[in-house]
């Protein structure tokens, strides 16, 4: 009986592992990036917002009373022309023009929401003395509020897409 021929040991292939490169989610970049979205849908709602009625109540010589941000006086133009600046802002940005380095853009929009914020408070507080003492807070200065909110967190948000 002959004994079985062993077979030549085989030859071992060396396989070349390429390690897998280490994936990273990202948040995704340019216009749909969170912080984007944010700030441009809260600086739309903060320019729309001084053409609604921050003030409403009864009148005493007629029908309802409603005054508008834009009839405020100084602050509720300063709160449109935020939003709108917060707009520009955002509009310049997506056609590639930047602010210099030592100025990012979350920076400007953290400092103008809370600069809107400042000025929507101060009419949350303080009615001014031309509108009638029945009139109270309407829906249109907390829509200003919860938009000059959102900017600040739409700048916080820029920031950490920044990093």
């Amino acid at each position: 009986m002959e004994t079985p021929e062993s077979f030549p040991p085989a030859e071992e292939e060396e396989y070349l592992l390429e390690p897998e490169p280490e994936l990273m989610l990202r948040p995704a970049g340019g216009f749909w990036a969170l912080g984007s979205r944010l700030t441009w849908i809260s600086a739309l709602v903060l320019a729309v917002s001084a053409f609604t009625d921050w003030y409403a109540g009864p009148d005493t010589a007629g029908p309802t009373l409603a005054v508008i941000g834009w009839h405020t006086g100084t602050l509720g133009k300063l709160v449109f022309f935020i939003g709108l600046v917060l707009l520009g802002l955002t509009i310049l940005s997506e056609f590639g023009f930047e602010l210099p380095p030592s100025v990012p853009d979350s920076l400007v929009v953290i400092a103008l929401g809370s600069l809107a914020t400042i000025f929507v408070l101060i009419r949350v507080i303080s009615i001014p003395d031309s509108i009638p003492p029945p009139a109270g807070r309407g829906i249109g200065i907390w829509i200003s509020l919860l938009a000059s909110l959102a900017a600040i967190v739409a700048g916080l948000l820029r920031a950490s897409e920044e990093l």
